[in-house]
């Protein structure tokens, strides 16, 4: 079968085809520039003020799922099969404003109006989702989505309001989701798709073999996923990424299940397809994983993108270095499986050689023994960059620590586990003191880092309470353990 050289997808009502296409090219500024759809508004350009919200639909193995998603940072590229909805579709065909724009003119959700647009999509997918939210269903999902007049209690009050003005059984995208089904399920053709000039080309393989040989062929290519980070290569250091090879689509690598004792991420599974999952067999991750950046960038972002990037700061390579992941590794038809702690080698290097990509994640599940936590510190609490990040794993038989796997993101030049402070913790009884002696063995542990986001003796110290606010939260001899909601 021949290769396609157009992206094809679905915007609002009408079919596009777009040739040449270069890898570069935002969803946003096709929708604005091209189209003429400035509804949708550019703030930031990071994916962190969310006046650019979209929904994309794409299909899954459970039917059409429509998500919010940053169009500043999302490339066109990527949106191949899939159907984009801009505020300008939600008005009914007879030109009356949607239910989730009258609750927030109603409730005063509004006032300079450049954000409202993002808050309303935002809401909208909310609402399609969970009709009825509560204020902490709201505020989750606006995390992503920044307004400096309003404030948000007008605007939370206009979501929790929505429903009084319409459901979502009488919506448009729900009375014409069958219909647009069949649509984007004849968009797919299942073939390569090779868009744009050669020094920018936009490669979209046809499935996981095909990117195993698209990256022989092209093994200096930019794999992107959810472009969350590769993104802002683009818009903030205006970085060349071509070519790049666009993985997003790939079902495959979505896959995220239970295998015996163990848990499999697809490297191209996003923080949200992971959520239900975690939170059914790794609940101590439910908390954290909403301080994970904002809604739309959790339905973007992957968690093998989030490991492949190397960075010394991301939120998830700590957590799963203290559970005991491995990754599985591919070039070509030949895999190799290594433990995640092993994949950093240092600031900026992985042991990943061209034309190999991150696979798989496997997680161990849970003992009976085991005490679990995962914790992040930054300067807010909501879509931030995290200084410090922590995974603790710490098995407890007859009262004495048999195992502790104690891994830190901020500490150093990588994600690293802290091999002192493990073994201060390992052989002693679950004591107040084999915890105080682990948060003085950091010290010789990490040398942390130190720049604009925390200091290093901030970094230090958070780390060491992290570990006495440990032992608190799990102590069975605190009469009230301590319970802290907030880091």
């Amino acid at each position: 079968m021949t290769d396609r050289d157009d992206i094809r997808f679905i915007l609002n009502g009408k079919e596009i085809s777009v040739r040449d296409v270069e890898a570069s090219r935002t969803l946003l500024d096709f929708l604005r520039l091209e189209r003429r759809l400035t509804g949708t508004k550019e703030g930031c350009a990071e994916g962190d003020c969310g006046a650019c919200t979209v929904l994309v639909g794409r299909l899954t193995a459970t039917g059409l799922v429509y998500a919010p998603v940053n169009a500043c940072i999302r490339f066109l590229a990527s949106v191949d099969g899939c159907h984009v909805v801009t505020i300008e579709h939600l008005a009914g065909p007879d030109g009356r404003l949607h239910p989730v724009q009258q609750a927030m003119i109603d409730h005063h959700g509004s006032q300079c109006g450049f954000c409202t647009p993002g808050f309303v999509m935002s809401l909208y997918a909310l609402w399609m989702q969970t009709p009825e939210p509560t204020e902490a269903q709201v505020e989750t999902a606006l995390q992503g989505n920044l307004c400096r007049c309003t404030g948000y209690a007008p605007i939370i009050r206009a979501a929790v309001a929505v429903s009084r003005y319409g459901t979502p059984a009488s919506d448009h995208l729900t009375a014409e989701r069958e219909a647009m089904t069949a649509r984007l399920a004849a968009l797919r053709d299942g073939r390569r798709v090779i868009s744009g000039p050669q020094d920018n080309l936009a490669i979209l393989p046809a499935d996981v073999d095909d990117l195993a040989d698209c990256l022989l062929r092209w093994p200096g290519a930019t794999i992107i996923a959810g472009a969350t980070d590769v993104g802002l290569w683009v818009t903030k250091f205006l970085r060349p990424i071509g070519p790049a090879i666009f993985i997003g689509h790939l079902d495959a690598l979505k896959r995220v299940e239970r295998q015996g004792d163990s848990l499999l991420i697809g490297a191209s599974a996003s923080y949200t397809d992971c959520q239900s999952v975690l939170a059914e067999h790794l609940p101590h991750l439910s908390r954290y994983w909403d301080r994970i950046a904002g809604w739309q960038v959790r339905n973007m972002g992957t968690v093998g993108g989030n490991i492949a990037n190397g960075s010394p700061i991301g939120d998830t390579p700590p957590v799963l270095i203290a559970l005991g992941a491995e990754i599985v590794l591919r070039h070509g038809a030949d895999r190799r499986r290594l433990p995640l702690q092993d994949f950093f080698l240092d600031y900026g290097k992985q042991d990943r050689a061209a034309g190999e990509f991150v696979e798989s994640i496997h997680i161990p599940l849970p003992g009976a023994d085991d005490l679990h936590a995962a914790y992040k510190l930054s300067k807010r609490r909501d879509e931030d960059i995290s200084a410090v990040a922590a995974g603790f794993r710490i098995t407890v038989e007859q009262g004495r620590i048999t195992q502790a796997r104690l891994a830190f993101g901020g500490m150093a030049a990588t994600p690293k586990r802290a091999s002192g402070a493990e073994r201060a913790l390992t052989g002693q009884p679950w004591s107040e003191a084999a915890f105080e002696a682990a948060a003085e063995a950091l010290a010789q542990d990490f040398t942390p880092l130190d720049d604009w986001r925390a200091s290093a003796a901030y970094r230090m110290l958070g780390a060491q309470n992290l570990l006495r606010r440990f032992f608190l939260e799990h102590d069975a001899a605190t009469t009230a353990p301590i319970q802290l909601e907030t880091a």
